[in-house]
């Protein structure tokens, strides 16, 4: 059990101060107090309460146990019998932010003019908030129309129920989410390949394999690394697909398959291939419940373990190996993730491609197997499509009235939410003119300059955060403090058909307000109190339970706070046979043909190839300015300390790594003249950085891999804007950079 004291937990932080390692807002050295605050006496009663982490974007939901004293929070700890534990170091660390003395805990308006270099702040009351954001919302919506109006939530994911709500209220079709350049790409092609959102299921005690494509569950979910691991233990054997030698190949392994990044593509066509010819294929499977398989078994025929090799680096004999052993050990299951291979231009194509391997052998919604059917009526963001108005959306036409869908159609025809990374031209033609942006980052998006001048060329735009950020807030016009993860309530933790409430640990510091709050008291001050609850929370959260037509309440949330269990829920494998994975009850798969679409009919429909086809990446190896920069451009995975640009101010998590660094193999060092620590630049046709060097063996010769999010150093300025036309995914994954000394 993970129990880290206050006095304990200052220590830590005074020493990571000592050595100069604390960030602070401007990236630069700060001396990082606690505010007297933030101490209780140590005579007073403790009371346990219980929460749950979001310092890792919303998942895994990490179960804390949290000791109070005086409404100030002196211990944190893991939660036992918790479907989510223990607590990693972000975990710990989320009490030096809880204190973190840099927060926002006022309303905040410019008062300077949006092309002055730096913003102008001052305090002003929630009211004159409101007002304020009522009367330019509603100003642009008589104007131009209510799409003219984005509403964004980035990270934290959980107030999207609440946002999706005010958007359709507003009636505005332009509601987005930072899921358009995560996560999302990877559940449509799911959808599309067997009618279910999915990123693959840990392995079971009944599980033979597992196929682990682009996930670092080591770095990115420990607490999921500990299962696997447990897994792997009993005799699970492991084929882990990563350009990286990353502690979770080294860790479960049995078959690394190291490709160059971009040629996924290629390595799932080569794999299928493979399937097909070492006859491991379940045929009566195939045969009965899958669409397309000829066409797709004379697609992959030329993807011979030589061409691919030729392809993706990956030698042809470990191909072979890896496809039998998948094969030949069953069931199994498959993990991936919303990085690697998601953030490439053929993203669209080739993650159903992968997906179409546990299908190919059978081992869908079988004990084992990648599981399947209908769980609790709640989304990602634990709402539901009732609370969010969806049927509103439907009747009032917002589909047809949308900016991306003529853009990214298959997108469009999937999500309810717009695909955002064409906001600059959206801007530019003036299609949006202002904005209600939680958790925005401006460096979220490719070619970062193009999207800060976006947000800054908005008539008007409120931010909702923790703290002041100038990379974006400079570009706004007012932000609004949001209450931290143990300040506020709103959403739930759903594991399976369990459900856990979380409610405030502490008050909220200063003035700050929890994001449903704030959400709903904007539509509130928009005119639409009554749908909005008039601001309060718990009114909400109970019509969103009353929506899902389960008879639960927040009553018999609060009276279970070990987690109330819903009862029922169909367990049966293969429910595709009895008519369990549609809505109108029919044997087969939530599909046009309702079979697994080897061949997609939505893409086809849409005037798309339907096959997984393999396309290079527009700048990869094969492109001209391959000579010019020779190395790939690998970026955006995480680190077991920061989850994206998050919690970089904080010392006892900074410790680990104060600087941005590009990692080199020793080949491509050397010929560089670049020894460890160097400082170097990292360029391309858009821009650079200056990143100190870190040479590894970790990363191929050839790649680079660099960690975003660094104000000072951000990668995405190099990052180019050739989208996957099927998703509208930016090739984070598969750009090309030189580097040299400086």
């Amino acid at each position: 059990m993970t129990d880290i004291s206050r006095r304990g937990f200052v220590k830590g932080a005074t020493a990571a101060i000592a050595t100069g390692v604390g960030v602070g807002l401007s990236n630069g050295g700060i001396n990082f107090l606690y505010p007297k605050e933030a101490f209780a006496n140590e005579d007073s009663p403790i009371e346990k309460k219980y929460s749950y982490c979001d310092m890792c974007n919303h998942v895994p939901k990490c179960g804390i146990i949290a000791s109070v004293r005086e409404n100030k929070i002196v211990r944190v700890e893991s939660r036992d019998k918790y479907p989510s534990t223990p607590l990693c170091a972000k975990g710990i660390a989320s009490l030096q932010e809880l204190y973190d003395p840099h927060r926002l805990t006022v309303p905040m308006i410019r008062t300077n003019t949006k092309d002055a270099s730096a913003a102008e702040w001052k305090q002003i009351s929630w009211d004159e908030a409101y007002a304020t954001i009522a009367e330019k919302l509603n100003g642009v919506k008589q104007r131009h129309g209510a799409d003219a109006v984005l509403f964004f939530c980035g990270d934290p994911k959980e107030p999207r129920g609440a946002m999706q709500r005010l958007a359709t209220l507003f009636g505005s079709s332009s509601y987005g989410t930072e899921s358009s350049v995560c996560a999302a790409a990877s559940w449509m092609c799911a959808q599309m390949v067997f009618g279910q959102n999915s990123m693959g299921e840990n392995p079971s005690d009944k599980s033979a394999s597992c196929l682990v494509w682009s996930l670092n569950a080591a770095w990115s979910q420990p607490n999921r690394y500990g299962v696997l691991y447990r897994q792997k233990e009993r005799g699970c054997k492991f084929v882990v697909v990563d350009p990286r030698i990353t502690p979770t190949v080294t860790g479960l392994a049995d078959i690394h398959l190291q490709l160059r990044p971009g040629s996924d593509g290629a390595l799932a066509a080569g794999f299928i291939n493979q399937l097909i010819v070492q006859d491991l294929i379940d045929k009566d499977f195939v045969e009965t419940w899958t669409h397309g398989f000829e066409e797709l078994k004379t697609y992959v025929a030329s993807f011979t373990p030589e061409k691919v090799e030729e392809i993706t680096w990956v030698e042809a004999a470990k191909l072979v190996e890896a496809a039998r052993l998948i094969g030949e050990n069953k069931p199994g299951t498959l993990l991936t993730s919303s990085k690697g291979g998601c953030h490439t231009t053929n993203v669209g194509h080739f993650q159903r491609a992968v997906f179409m391997i546990p299908a190919l052998l059978g081992n869908l919604d079988v004990p084992g197997g990648l599981p399947l059917g209908p769980g609790l009526p709640f989304d990602y963001a634990a709402s539901t499509k009732a609370f969010q108005l969806e049927d509103v959306y439907e009747a009032e036409g917002f589909q047809q009235r949308r900016h991306d869908r003529e853009d990214f159609p298959v997108w469009a025809k999937y999500y309810k939410m717009m695909q955002t990374v064409k906001l600059p031209e959206y801007v530019e033609q003036g299609k949006i003119r202002a904005g209600v942006l939680l958790g925005v980052n401006s460096m979220m998006w490719p070619n970062t300059p193009l999207y800060k001048k976006a947000i800054r060329d908005l008539e008007f735009s409120v931010a909702i955060d923790y703290y002041l950020r100038p990379v974006t807030h400079d570009l706004v016009d007012m932000v609004l403090p949001a209450a931290m993860c143990y300040e506020r309530s709103a959403a739930f933790a759903i594991f399976g058909r369990k459900i856990f409430l979380r409610e405030p640990v502490v008050t909220p510091a200063g003035e700050a307000r929890e994001d449903w709050r704030i959400i709903l008291e904007i539509g509130t001050a928009l005119g639409y109190g009554e749908q909005c609850f008039n601001g309060n929370v718990d009114a909400a959260l109970e019509e969103l339970l009353a929506t899902t037509r389960l008879g639960i309440t927040l009553a018999d949330l609060r009276a279970n706070p070990q987690g109330f269990e819903v009862p029922g829920g169909n367990k049966d494998p293969k429910k595709y046979e009895a008519g369990g994975l549609r809505p109108d009850k029919q044997p087969g798969f939530n599909t046009p043909t309702g079979k697994v679409e080897l061949k997609s009919r939505v893409l086809e429909d849409l005037g798309f190839e339907g096959l997984p086809v393999y396309e290079e990446p527009l700048h990869g190896p094969l492109s001209a300015d391959f000579k010019d920069y020779p190395l790939i451009l690998n970026t955006g995975s995480r680190l077991p300390y920061y989850t994206h640009s998050k919690l970089r101010d904080l010392p006892w998590l900074n410790q680990f790594m104060p600087e941005p660094v590009v990692r080199l193999s020793p080949q491509d060092a050397h010929a560089r003249g670049l020894n460890q620590g160097d400082a170097a630049r990292v360029f391309n046709h858009q821009g650079e950085v200056t990143m100190k060097v870190e040479i590894t063996n970790m990363v191929l010769p050839g790649v680079v891999d660099i960690f975003h999010g660094w104000q000072q150093a951000d990668i995405n300025l190099l990052t180019t804007r050739d989208f996957d036309p099927i998703s509208g995914f930016p090739p984070f994954s598969n750009g090309l950079c030189e580097v040299a000394k400086v």
